[in-house]
């Protein structure tokens, strides 16, 4: 893929351009590319896939193998749905099979690269390379606007035309990466509603955080209102809140002021437990009621019941502690923000688009992909596999109007 390209070249007409030069972005312009198609790959950074390098602490969570449109949050939970069905798991894992790129399952479904992220963004640049893309980093897009033979993208570097435009630079999540709001605002000036965002899959603050319990670690199940999903997962305590895995799940779900609720003692009843504890060890103190949970956790949940022994300890008391365990109410302050947020949640309004192009439906020629999207996975390698079908759909479409 050639990165530069010259002043004149860049005055030419495409017939794609591709806004963003990441997951979705990629994936969309190599579509596009062998197609049929002339592609331009545009994006103010200075090297592609920056975010992909830094998934899955550098081995990247490229896909998840039980991906499905439940596996996401949007206003339209069957959006995705179309996407996800032509292009699955399986044809990406072929597609990094056929690199020789070697993976594991390491949780359930979740596949990773035995070795470095890179080698994913390096087996995107060279399905570029072989479409026939072009590429031009380290250029701002400053606007794109319609005119009569289709659009034209506006740079610094000077103006683009095409027939095709792509919307692919992502969300607000990890600005040190230089994430912007651009396909939001393209998205606002062709009249596209924009679903509210916020910070996704990150930490929770809270008020009362105790930075004495910071490290401590265990499994959990976290929910979210009465209809909401059940995540078991570990979770983490740090000097501002909570993080880990069900945490930065059920984070995705909650609205400012809402409530999650915390099961310390997954799969067990903490009442039963707790009573036999008691009656077996009833000179015990309070803190041997949760032998169970990590040592300091137990000696600050215990902490209520005072250094009575067990034998002394109302029933009431070990019933309030139990129900305490077994639903911990936690109201967070906030979030750590967009800056250790994974994803963005919510987005240019799936309503305006197709579900089976991404075009915008009163644009033509106009595609919106990815995190852009009102189209938000869970944990564990959702998104990526919306980049890649997201991608495949707009730059199938795209090429066909050539």
């Amino acid at each position: 893929m050639r990165i530069w390209i010259s002043e004149r070249e860049l005055s030419v007409t495409f017939d794609v351009v591709v806004l963003g030069a990441g997951a979705a972005g990629l994936m969309a312009a190599a579509t596009a590319g062998r197609g049929g198609a002339r592609v331009l790959v545009l994006d103010h950074g200075s090297e592609p896939g920056r975010k992909i390098l830094i998934s899955g602490g550098g081995r990247c969570n490229f896909t998840h193998l039980e991906t499905g449109p439940n596996c996401f949050l949007s206003q339209n939970k069957h959006f995705a749905r179309s996407a996800l069905a032509r292009y699955t798991p399986r044809d990406f894992v072929k597609l990094v099979d056929r690199y020789q790129i070697a993976w594991h399952e390491k949780a359930k479904g979740q596949l990773f690269c035995d070795g470095s992220a890179r080698q994913i963004v390096d087996m995107l640049v060279s399905e570029c390379q072989d479409a026939g893309c072009e590429a031009r980093m380290e250029t701002r897009i400053t606007d794109v606007e319609a005119d009569a033979d289709g659009f034209v993208v506006r740079t610094d570097a000077g103006d683009v035309r095409s027939r095709s435009v792509i919307l692919a630079t992502g969300g607000l999540s990890i600005p040190k990466l230089g994430a912007t709001d651009l396909s939001l605002r393209i998205a606002r000036s062709f009249g596209l509603k924009i679903v509210p965002t916020a910070p996704a899959l990150v930490p929770l603050v809270l008020d009362d955080a105790d930075p004495s319990l910071a490290g401590v670690s265990l499994d959990v199940v976290t929910t979210c209102g009465k209809k909401g999903p059940r995540f078991a997962d570990g979770m983490v305590f740090t000097h501002r809140g909570l993080s880990g895995p069900a945490i930065l799940q059920i984070s995705s779900y909650l609205e400012a002021g809402g409530t999650a609720h915390i099961d310390l003692m997954p799969g067990r009843n903490a009442l039963e437990v707790l009573l036999a504890i008691k009656k077996a060890r009833p000179r015990a103190l309070p803190p041997s009621l949760l032998e169970a949970l990590p040592a300091r956790l137990a000696k600050e949940l215990a902490a209520g019941l005072g250094d009575v022994m067990l034998a002394n300890q109302p029933d009431k008391n070990i019933k309030a502690l139990a129900e305490r365990l077994s639903r911990w109410e936690v109201r967070p302050s906030g979030t750590e923000g967009y800056a250790k947020a994974e994803v963005m949640r919510g987005g240019i309004d799936t309503s305006s688009l197709s579900s089976q192009t991404m075009e915008v439906r009163d644009v033509p020629g106009l595609y919106a992909i990815g995190e852009a999207v009102d189209v938000t996975g869970w944990l564990g390698g959702h998104n990526f596999q919306w980049a890649w079908s997201s991608g495949v759909a707009a730059g199938q479409a795209a090429a066909a109007r050539v």
